[in-house]
C-alpha cells in the first residue's frame, strides 16, 4: 500500500519540475537564436563583408533561409509524430522573419550609409587643389579634395538636367579668368530650377566653403553629366573630364556622419528587434497557457 503510493508520488513531483525546465528552455531559444541571426546577418550585410565580399554575403543570407526550410520541416517532423508543433512553428516563422528584415535593412544600411563611407575612403584625398590650373584627368581617383583659397562656386553658369528630379551643377573656379577646361563642378538634386543660373545645392552660401566631397552614385553620374553638357552649349565652355563633388567646409565631417549614421541604424534596430522578439514569444507563450 505504502510503496505503491510512493511510487506515484515521485513521478508527479518530478514531471512538472522538467516540463517548466523544457519550457524555459523554449522560450529562450526562441528568443535569442532569431535575434542572433538578425544580428550576424544584419551586421554581414551593413558593412565591411558585404562590401569585400558581396557575393558571399548573399549566399549567406540564402543559408539563412535554408535554416527556415529546416525548421519548418522539423515542425512537420514533429506533427507526424503527434507531437505539439507550435513552438516549433512559431521559430520558423520568426527565423524566417529574423532572415527578411536582416537582409532588407542591412542592404539599405549598406547601401545608404556605408557604402559611401567605404567609396570615399578607398580614395585619394588632395589638398591645394587649383580649379585654374589643375585638370580632371590628374585627379581622377580624388575621393576628397581641399581647394585652394578664392575658390568658389560660379552660380552664373549654373545648369539643371530634369528627369523626375533636377539634377543641378555649377563649375568650381578660382578667381575671375575662365580656365582652359571646367573639370570640377558642384553638384546637388532639386536644388536650382533648371531653367535660369540659381545653384543652391550643398554649402553654397557659406563662405568657409572650400572642399568637395565626391559623387560615388552611378546611377546619378550619367544625369549630371548631361547637364553639364547643357552649360556647356550655353555658356560656351568646355568640360574635358568633369568631376563632380558636394560643395561643403568640412568633408570629414560629412563622411563620419555616413559612418555614425551607420552604426547607429544598426544598434537601433538590434535593440528593437529583441524586444520585439521578447514581447512576441512572451505573448505566444501565455497564448498557449490557455489552452
Amino acid at each position: 500500500m505504502q510503496p505503491g503510493m510512493g511510487t506515484v508520488a515521485k513521478p508527479s513531483a518530478f514531471m512538472p519540475e522538467k516540463r517548466r525546465r523544457m519550457n524555459l528552455v523554449g522560450i529562450c531559444m526562441n528568443i535569442f537564436f532569431p535575434w542572433i541571426v538578425f544580428c550576424l546577418l544584419y551586421a554581414m550585410l551593413s558593412f565591411s563583408f558585404h562590401y569585400r565580399h558581396p557575393t558571399w554575403a548573399w549566399i549567406v543570407v540564402g543559408c539563412g533561409f535554408l535554416v527556415v526550410a529546416l525548421m519548418l520541416f522539423v515542425a512537420f517532423r514533429a506533427r507526424r509524430r503527434g507531437n505539439e508543433p507550435m513552438w516549433y512553428n512559431f521559430a520558423a516563422l520568426a527565423l524566417f522573419l529574423a532572415v527578411l528584415l536582416a537582409a532588407v535593412f542591412g542592404d539599405m544600411n549598406f547601401w545608404y550609409n556605408m557604402q559611401p563611407f567605404y567609396d570615399i575612403e578607398n580614395l585619394n584625398t588632395y589638398p591645394n587643389v587649383d580649379p585654374s590650373l589643375d585638370r580632371g584627368q590628374q585627379r581622377m581617383d580624388a575621393g576628397r579634395v581641399y581647394f585652394t583659397q578664392d575658390t568658389r562656386v560660379d552660380t552664373t553658369k549654373a545648369m539643371g538636367f530634369k528627369n523626375l528630379d533636377i539634377y543641378c551643377v555649377a563649375p568650381i573656379v578660382k578667381g575671375e579668368k575662365a580656365p582652359v577646361t571646367f573639370d570640377f563642378w558642384a553638384v546637388g538634386i532639386n536644388c536650382c530650377s533648371g531653367q535660369s543660373p540659381d545653384f543652391r545645392c550643398g554649402q553654397y552660401a557659406n563662405p568657409r566653403a572650400r572642399s568637395g566631397l565626391r559623387l560615388m552614385r552611378d546611377d546619378q553620374r550619367p544625369f549630371f553629366r548631361l547637364a553639364v553638357q547643357q552649360a556647356e552649349a550655353a555658356f560656351k565652355i568646355t568640360a574635358a573630364h568633369p568631376l563632380f563633388f558636394y560643395w561643403m567646409q568640412d568633408p570629414e565631417n560629412e563622411m563620419s556622419g555616413f559612418r555614425n549614421n551607420g552604426w547607429n541604424n544598426f544598434w537601433m534596430w538590434t535593440w528593437a528587434v529583441l524586444v520585439i522578439q521578447v514581447i512576441a514569444v512572451a505573448a505566444f507563450s501565455a497564448l498557449q497557457m490557455r489552452k
